[in-house]
């Protein structure tokens, strides 16, 4: 819990900077600790009633604080900007939920709907993180539309109460992010093709990913477990803790099997580690104990392992063993992955069409989500697999990735870009719809979010940052991997990509077939449209963003 206390009081820190105020600071961290809270009971329940990982209470505290952010950041600040436009704080907050809590709620279930592709893999491991990430999810988004507008009626314009300091408010058309639109639709090609080769260029080390299962190694050398290994490994050259047991049921010669394994390269030697036969349900059997000579998670391990399954015998053989763990876990998980990744693609597309009515948006968001991921995981294996930050981050490379992690890190890191792109394309369809101008559209859509989004993913970060300081090796591969995608995501791929692909498109990002028009226009979830009383009368400042 000590990771988690470091974060929770840096993020403390940062969001008063963010707001300026002790008050509005403190709303988003009280929504986090309720969120997880609440996804802890969940977990408790189901503790109960299935296997539950323990690294997933690691993903609840961090998910849950990260998440209450995202959605409190989002809600106050469209509560702050509707005070400016002169609403009293009830219709404020009306107006905030019917906005931005809609928003907010369609989020959630693209977060969700990521982390619920995990339960198509077979591994208990997989699967917590998904029960507890749709929870942490689900508590979140309820919590951020209905406990934090009660929160906010009841404080009124006293929001503002304990302020460090004033911050203050630009114009439409004079911020930071609003210039960023501006100049990359000036030339959205050439923005393209920078960006797009860059990111390629992060994910070539992709290409050479060696999966593997973790060993003692994920530990840190001071660990007794580790130690005893590593003295293992450096001083004993046999390998029978790393044996692949060959059992072999039916009739046959034990002895001439025996010879057969022997003979495939990497083994080195086959002893029976009982009576050369034992009695099994099925009839006579061998059991075999096969050292290898190479290190048993590894690439050299899984051939071993498949030449001893595909050897010609007139019995029937099984193989477990670490080596077999290795290979059968690796042929469960990429088996399952293109349905993982189809439930994802399908599901998103379409809860983003329900929301937006296009077909281009929905697509472009998924090709820029798997571009900017490409990117992050090819940093992972330079880093992890490859080594080349060791010691700096203080882990002991192995030269393969844990199987589970880039499938884990996959379905977080979609969710939660795709958290940010909705909130993004909710502001500029918002514009969208009521000027009709495409680029006026997108580049104030950008400034109303860039502050609220990068901030989030800053926030976000940190918190997901402190997982870098964990122990266990592959925990920090997937804090640090999370911190890369998402910041990467919220600034280059939002800031970039998103504005120069819906220049190129033009009107046509807001297009659909004649058939899905209709559909959208009956059955589809859109935003509340302002009252015309709310846009009556109202200041100058109803133009102003912070």
């Amino acid at each position: 819990m000590k990771d988690e206390g470091i974060a929770l009081l840096i993020t403390l820190v940062l969001l008063v900077v963010v707001f300026a105020s002790v008050v509005e600071a403190g709303l988003p961290v009280g929504i986090g600790v309720l969120s997880i809270v609440g996804t802890f009971f969940v977990l408790r329940v189901l503790a109960e009633l299935t296997q539950v990982s323990i690294y997933s209470l690691n993903l609840t505290t961090f998910m849950g604080l990260g998440l209450a952010i995202d959605y409190s950041l989002f809600v106050i600040s469209r509560y702050r900007e509707e005070l400016r436009r002169g609403l009293e704080p009830a219709d404020a907050v009306a107006r905030s939920v019917q906005t931005a809590g809609r928003t907010v709620l369609f989020s959630a279930g693209t977060v969700a709907v990521s982390l619920a592709a995990l339960l198509v893999f077979p591994l208990a491991f997989l699967r917590s993180f998904a029960y507890a990430g749709m929870a942490v999810v689900a508590v979140a988004a309820v919590a951020s539309v209905v406990v934090l507008p009660a929160a906010l009626a009841g404080l009124g314009r006293n929001i503002d109460r304990l302020a460090l300091f004033h911050r203050p408010y630009k114009d439409v058309g004079e911020g930071f992010w609003h210039r960023m639109a501006v100049r990359v639709m000036r030339r959205p090609l050439v923005t393209v093709a920078a960006v797009v080769t860059l990111l390629l260029l992060l994910g070539l080390p992709f290409l050479h990913i060696r999966f593997g299962n973790p060993d003692d190694r994920v530990l840190p050398p001071n660990i007794s477990s580790r130690q005893v290994q590593d003295e293992v490994r450096r001083n004993f050259s046999s390998r029978e803790a790393g044996a692949a047991l060959v059992v072999a049921t039916g009739t046959g010669s034990s002895a001439s099997r025996q010879a057969d394994v022997g003979a495939h390269a990497g083994s080195r030697l086959v002893a029976p580690p009982g009576p050369a036969s034992a009695r099994f349900s099925s009839g006579d059997g061998t059991w075999l104990s096969v050292v290898p000579s190479v290190e048993p998670v590894s690439a050299r391990g899984e051939r071993l392992v498949k030449d001893i399954r595909a050897a010609p015998s007139p019995f029937p053989v099984s193989v477990a063993g670490l080596s077999a763990e290795l290979v059968d876990s690796k042929a469960a998980i990429l088996g399952r992955l293109p349905l993982a990744a189809g439930i994802i693609t399908v599901i998103t597309f379409t809860l983003l069409f329900l929301m937006f009515g296009s077909v281009l948006v929905p697509l472009k968001a998924v090709v820029l989500n798997l571009l900017s991921l490409t990117a992050t995981f090819g940093a992972m294996v330079w880093i992890f697999q490859d080594g080349h930050l060791a010691g700096f981050l203080d882990f002991t490379p192995t030269g393969s990735i844990v199987v589970a992690m880039p499938i884990l890190m996959f379905c977080i890191a979609f969710g939660l870009s795709m958290d940010y792109e909705v909130f993004l394309l909710s502001r500029i369809k918002e514009e969208h719809d009521r000027t009709g101008d495409n680029e006026r559209s997108v580049a104030i859509g950008l400034e109303r979010t860039g502050r609220i989004v990068t901030a989030a993913a800053a926030l976000l970060g940190v918190v997901f940052l402190a997982m870098a300081t964990s122990r266990v090796s592959f925990m920090k591969l997937f804090g640090v991997g999370l911190t890369m995608a998402v910041l990467m995501d919220a600034t280059l791929i939002r800031a970039t990509l998103v504005p120069a692909f819906m220049k190129l498109a033009g009107e046509a990002n807001w297009w659909a077939p004649g058939p899905m028009r209709r559909f959208h226009e009956r059955w589809g979830l859109r935003e509340a449209a302002a009252a015309p009383d709310d846009l009556a009368g109202l200041a100058p400042t109803a133009e102003r963003v912070p």
